[in-house]
């Protein structure tokens, strides 16, 4: 794909919405959660879900859930190699901490070309990762994720180690890093408390304490 081919920045998010929401779940998209993602109005949602549709990038049956077609998915895994890899150089090569990339990040990706992707991609030494553990896409659209599960279902008394955090919540990623639960961190979960909405956790021999609502947005692989 050429950078001339790309969908607009407003396109590229929808299309970049669709596959994130579908990346550690498979539960299917509606547009009123689609909007809800990307704060728009139910309204402005639709017409742009109706125009990505027949551009062919799209499946969405009246009333029904949205999905990427083919060239949808092609195009989408694109703007999201584009996110990851421009998360990592603002990281490794800026200085930013995984709390503040996101939303420059969310900017940059549409400016960048192909062939600058490229050269970060390349000056970074081919990451299979962003700051916040999830996958970056191979320049052929390949994606590996890796085995993991959500916190809050995750059993007790098994050494876990943190394998991904959704990016999409600042506060959180600071509340981690005061907890010591950065990436690659290892714990194992004390108690699930769901009389109380909270998860007990020993981290370095100390006991944390997470909400179910923060644990959601946490994978934990085997230690």
């Amino acid at each position: 794909m050429t950078d001339q081919d790309r969908p607009t920045p407003t396109g590229e998010d929808y299309l970049k919405a669709v596959w994130r929401a579908q990346e550690w779940s498979d539960d299917p998209v509606t547009p009123s959660e689609l909007a809800a993602a990307l704060g728009a109005a139910r309204s402005t949602a639709s017409e742009t879900i109706r125009r990505l549709a027949a551009q062919g990038l799209l499946t969405h049956p009246s009333y029904g859930t949205v999905a990427l077609t083919d060239e949808g998915r092609r195009r989408a895994v694109d703007v999201v190699r584009r996110h990851r890899l421009v998360e990592a150089f603002l990281v490794q090569a800026l200085g930013y901490s995984w709390d503040e990339v996101h939303q420059d990040a969310e900017v940059i990706e549409h400016a960048v070309s192909d062939r600058f992707v490229e050269r970060v991609d390349a000056a970074l030494g081919h990451p299979a990762r962003d700051p916040h553990g999830d996958p970056i896409p191979a320049p052929d659209g390949t994606v590996e994720r890796p085995a993991a599960t959500r916190l809050d279902q995750a059993p007790i008394g098994v050494p876990l180690r943190v394998v991904r955090v959704a990016d999409d919540d600042p506060d959180l990623l600071r509340h981690l890093v005061e907890l010591g639960l950065q990436l690659d961190a290892t714990f194992s979960v004390v108690e699930h408390q769901a009389y109380a909405g909270l998860v007990l956790l020993d981290v370095d021999g100390a006991t944390q304490r997470l909400g179910l609502s923060a644990t959601r947005s946490i994978w934990v692989g085997t230690a």
